[in-house]
């Protein structure tokens, strides 16, 4: 009868014990793994259930509204229009590109801009701009729309006028008489008796004054009849003719 020599068997037994070891390593795995995945499941379903819960209460609100054959209706729907849906999806790819290559210039324009209203400010365009807001302002409380209207039917002769002035002879007199009317200093201005005054006539200067008066008061009064000319022949129109 052979007999196994005692080390052989003690290397097999504990060769034995170290794969139990892994096959009860193994069955731990395992079982953890289930339990974890029963864990999950039980989660799942306390979620899926309220998720349900919540999905029915909240469509109940829109039950009266859809039927179940709406779905299918819209699903049919979709289905039909799966190249507009396409094409569609390529115009907002298409959009979206044009505004990944158009924010640089966006950015750059609004940068520039932004600088522009900087120097603007700096200047003191708004500034400015308040400041004719709160004068066209005062003229809105100053004026009533009458006067506007009067305004806008006498705008052209108003236009004339100030064209008018602007022209150089006009303005270089005006800048004449308002630098004599600067240069005069009213208390040291001399009293002049009857007699001095017709002796002062006599200069040449205040001669010429004097021509310029008359030539002014003769055309200002040659121009006013051609005004009143209208009523005039209107009331002599209207006037009764005397019987002879």
């Amino acid at each position: 009868m052979n007999t196994t020599p005692q080390p052989d068997l003690n290397e097999r037994i504990e060769a034995l014990d170290r794969k139990l070891d892994l096959v009860l390593e193994e069955l731990e795995h395992s079982r953890r793994i289930r339990r974890e995945v029963e864990e999950l499941k039980d989660d799942l379903a306390r979620i899926g259930k309220d998720m349900f819960g919540t999905v029915v209460h909240e469509l109940e609100d829109v039950a009266p509204f859809v039927r179940t054959g709406d779905f299918a209706d819209l699903l049919k729907r979709l289905l039909r229009n799966t190249n507009t849906l396409n094409d569609l999806l390529i115009q907002l790819e298409s959009a979206r590109a044009f505004f990944e290559d158009a924010s640089p210039l966006v950015r750059s324009g609004f940068s520039e801009l932004l600088g522009r209203l900087d120097e603007m400010d700096r200047k003191g365009y708004f500034a400015m701009g308040r400041e004719l807001a709160r004068a066209v302002d005062n003229v809105v409380a100053s004026f009533s729309v009458e006067d506007v209207r009067l305004l806008a039917e006498n705008l052209v002769a108003i236009l004339e006028t100030v064209k008018n002035l602007t022209q150089p002879e006009m303005l270089q007199a005006i800048n004449n008489a308002v630098e004599v009317y600067k240069n005069i200093d009213f208390d040291t201005v001399e009293e002049y008796s009857l007699w001095k005054a017709f002796r002062e006539i006599n200069r040449p200067e205040m001669r010429r004054g004097l021509g310029f008066m008359i030539a002014f008061l003769r055309n200002l009064s040659a121009h006013r009849p051609a005004q009143l000319s209208a009523p005039s022949a209107k009331t002599e129109a209207g006037a009764p003719h005397p019987v002879s």
